[in-house]
């Protein structure tokens, strides 16, 4: 039995050779691993005390340079330097510098000073020995993300409540903002869809897109599937070709609520007597803007000596007209017999004329007959063209099956 002894006596041997050799190999590795490390900045930063501010108002490059520590007699050559990475005139009040230095805080020394151009873009100054400029970009991901809201309060808030981006909100209004009104949303309304967003940090810096959404409300659902017909037109559709931009937008402004509707039997608020109000009154605060419906003519900008205060009027087609009254002022340029296109500040919200509070009075006028504007149907736009049509309906197929099983898969989540 004296052989198995040996043998096992020599297999643990082996073992703990093998074991007692790990660590020094792993060592080994971590000193080539720090030896290869790139910093992001360009210089190891933890070696540096680090002093963060931001650029004053008025402050130029020079001023800035001199408040950092760095000597005048380096300003220029620094300046030099950094030419062709750098436009050192188009620095900007308000965005974030870090001043690095080494040595006590007694008698420091600026090494390097790192201005931040924007969220994702950095210029690095070289401020000793050999004086020099380079920038550096922090990395960005592209995220395919699905985006499910039923709607509690608004699109806005219960959005910001799911924690997602004002970009996000905003590119969503866009896509809609012809065919949904997003003040009459009703709780329990339901938008899905699939977006892609840049990604820096964990901070979407930018929406590239929403690839295809769906507003429903009950049994009834508005698809929006984004396609590029490379024409520089519209980018959204229905699933039936029909353009998501429509001649006339919803409504002329982000309104607070509405305060007055369309009736001939309405009691004046100032007046007192019982009359026609052909319009509706949006309640907004003073100095929101107010934008054309659509493209046209204004044929009047001017003050209504009847009550309207400031009055614009647009005509648009041979058969649509629209006002906007009681505004504070006029948008940039607006006066008769100029063209507008359709989303123009062509005002803002005031009280002025027979009003009793900051508000827009709106109306419309089809072949010269006021029509309620809430009752509006906008006039159809260029449909997709018919070459195109198989692939968006191949898109939206697609996509229909991709929003379900995303659907499904968040119900595990």
């Amino acid at each position: 039995m004296p052989k198995p002894k040996r043998s096992l006596l020599g297999i643990l041997l082996i073992i703990i050779s093998l074991v007692s050799c790990g660590p020094r190999s792993s060592r080994r590795g971590d000193a080539d691993t720090q030896k290869d490390t790139i910093y992001p900045l360009g210089f190891l930063t933890d070696t540096f005390r680090l002093e963060s501010s931001r650029v004053k108002s008025g402050e130029n490059f020079a001023v800035l340079m001199r408040r950092v520590g760095l000597a005048n007699d380096s300003i220029y050559p620094l300046t030099i330097a950094s030419d062709s990475v750098f436009n050192v005139s188009r620095i900007i009040a308000g965005r974030q510098v870090d001043a690095y230095y080494s040595g006590d805080t007694l008698s420091p020394v600026l090494e390097y000073m790192v201005y931040h151009n924007d969220r994702i873009n950095s210029t690095v100054f070289k401020c000793k020995d050999s004086l020099a400029a380079w920038t550096v970009a922090k990395q960005v991901d592209t995220v395919r993300k699905y985006i499910d809201v039923t709607i509690h309060t608004s699109l806005w808030q219960d959005l910001a409540d799911k924690g997602e981006s004002p970009i996000l909100i905003s590119t969503f209004e866009s896509v809609y903002e012809w065919t949904v009104n997003f003040f009459g949303l009703h709780e329990g309304d339901r938008f899905q869809a699939i977006c892609r967003e840049k990604v820096c940090e964990g901070e979407v810096i930018d929406v590239l897109g929403i690839d295809f959404s769906v507003y429903s409300r009950g049994a009834d659902s508005l698809y929006a599937i984004r396609f590029d017909q490379g024409d520089n037109g519209n980018k959204y559709w229905n699933q039936k070709g029909e353009s998501m931009r429509k001649a006339f937008l919803k409504a002329p402004l982000q309104f607070s609520r509405i305060s007055s509707r369309f009736t001939y039997h309405r009691k004046h608020p100032i007046y007192g007597v019982v009359r026609p109000h052909t319009g509706i009154d949006y309640a907004a605060p003073s100095g929101t803007p107010v934008r054309a419906l659509g493209d046209g003519v204004v044929t009047r900008a001017s003050w209504d000596s009847k009550g309207g205060g400031n009055y614009v009027r647009i005509r648009h087609n041979n058969a649509y007209e629209t006002g906007y009254m009681h505004l504070r002022g006029y948008g940039k340029g607006i006066k008769a017999g100029v063209r507008v296109v359709q989303g123009q500040i062509i005002g803002y919200v005031g009280s002025t004329g027979a009003s009793t509070g900051p508000h827009l009075d709106f109306r419309v006028w089809k072949n010269g007959k006021p029509i309620d504007p809430l009752k509006l149907k906008s006039p159809p736009t260029t449909p997709l063209k018919a070459e195109n049509m198989p692939a968006l309906d191949s898109l939206f197929r697609m996509y229909k099956a991709e929003l379900a099983t995303l659907e499904k898969a968040a119900e595990f989540f």
